[in-house]
């Protein structure tokens, strides 16, 4: 266990490279942008490629999955990034909430272009703004939402978008959908972490139980009274004086994950508590603050 948890996550599909292409085209054909980030992460959520490949484009960001993250959190984030010249907002694709202040959002950052496209008689003239986003942030969510139909693909599982496409969300607004795109390392071990704890990352092309017992290394860290309530680890005096695989075991023992001979089944143990984590019934956590400066 020790070693498999110094183990970094790695995921770079070779299509992850055409997205980047793509993005980079098709920046001459767009407006702004419009960054989807999970409100739970937002900075390890962010490809830290994106600022360079975007530029001087303005930025709309939007932290999604808001009803899963801490509330005090989320609105330093809001508060960093506009303090960064972007607009930001927190929103749940899959719910609506605060997607009603989106279309004002982007005709105010774009206040001025509006104003120059009236100047040459062309007040009609569309607002195109690219989404981007690394996978499962909930780009498609978040564009059927605003265009009003299932016109976009949507999936739990990350990687579904392929290819460039367009949607009209009314208001003189369309938006261009692109893939999702990782980068190719992860230099922090922990961002690794936290895509996969999110379903950013395949579940497949990591190790179940070591994500599991990650999980809860940072859960006994900020949020144990979450834990604890959730399982009711009542054989368990002190959390912090444990170690994080014989909480996962006491976890599956609590929910009666036992195989022959009364072992716990810490696979189905593991598999368990990262959907519940992800599915917010541990509660509205948050895994990172922005810096302090």
């Amino acid at each position: 266990m020790a070693d498999s948890q110094k183990q970094i996550v790695q995921w770079f599909p070779g299509h992850m490279a055409k997205t980047r292409r793509l993005i980079t085209e098709s920046l001459s054909s767009v407006d702004a942008v419009t960054e989807l980030l999970d409100a739970r992460i937002p900075e390890s959520s962010r490809n830290p490629e994106l600022g360079e490949i975007i530029g001087q484009k303005p930025r709309i960001v939007l932290l999604n999955k808001c009803d899963l993250a801490d509330e005090q959190a989320t609105a330093q984030w809001i508060a960093h990034f506009k303090k960064q010249g972007s607009a930001a907002l927190a929103v749940d694709c899959r719910s609506g909430k605060g997607l009603n202040q989106y279309r004002n959002t982007v005709r105010t950052v774009l206040a001025d272009l509006v104003k120059r496209n009236e100047e040459r008689g062309m007040a009609g003239k569309a607002l195109r703004i690219m989404v981007v986003g690394i996978p499962n942030t909930g780009k498609s969510s978040f564009i059927n939402r605003m265009a009003g139909k299932n016109r976009a693909k949507v999936a739990d599982k990350p990687g579904v978008t392929r290819s460039n496409q367009w949607f009209a969300i009314g208001n003189g607004i369309e938006l261009l959908d692109t893939p999702g795109v990782l980068w190719p390392k992860f230099d922090d071990p922990m961002v690794g972490d936290r895509l996969s704890f999110i379903g950013s990352v395949k579940d497949e092309v990591t190790d179940i139980e070591t994500m599991a017992v990650r999980l809860i290394e940072v859960l006994v860290d900020g949020y144990e009274d979450k834990l604890t309530a959730r399982y009711k680890l009542k054989n368990i005096d002190d959390i912090h004086s444990v170690m994080p695989w014989e909480i996962l075991e006491e976890i599956g023992r609590e929910r009666g994950m036992l195989i022959r001979g009364g072992e716990v089944n810490t696979e189905r143990a593991s598999v368990m508590l990262l959907d519940e984590y992800r599915g917010g019934k541990l509660g509205k956590i948050s895994f990172e603050k922005p810096p302090r400066k």
